[in-house]
């Protein structure tokens, strides 16, 4: 599972998710990817399971990117705790995500198999996302 080898600090706050990406926003290293369309975060479990759902429906044919990484701590107090005592231990860590940021991206393989991979992958996910390729930029 993605998570950083080591962080600044062990806990940090929510951010609020508000805005537009302004990086990480156009294809760079395949030809097909998917976009997301709505703010939110996604656990590194959603990656993982993503990732597999992409490689397992295209065969080992093409290559994957992967273009976000949870480097954001969630912590979680321990059910039927009282109140106060402090904040929890980190749980787990998850990608602030914000609208227009491209999540995956694909090339070696033809449109219909990529379209499909990502339609799987995108099931997998909390937020809304799109397909989009390098001749639609142009």
């Amino acid at each position: 599972m993605l998570a950083p080898k080591k962080v600044k600090y062990r806990k940090s706050q929510k951010n609020l998710v508000t805005g537009k990406e302004s990086r990480g926003c156009s294809l760079a290293f395949g030809d097909y990817g998917i976009l997301a369309l709505e703010p939110g975060r996604i656990t590194a479990r959603q990656i993982e399971a993503a990732r597999v759902a992409v490689n397992r429906k295209m065969k080992r044919l093409g290559k994957l990117f992967i273009r976000i990484f949870p480097d954001h701590p969630v912590t979680k107090k321990p059910a039927e705790t009282r109140m106060g005592k402090g904040k929890g231990a980190p749980e787990e860590w998850v990608a602030i995500i914000r609208p227009g940021r491209i999540l995956y991206e694909v090339e070696g393989v033809d449109e219909a198999l990529a379209r499909e991979a990502f339609r799987l992958a995108g099931a997998k996910l909390p937020i809304r996302i799109r397909f989009v390729s390098r001749r639609d930029e142009l």
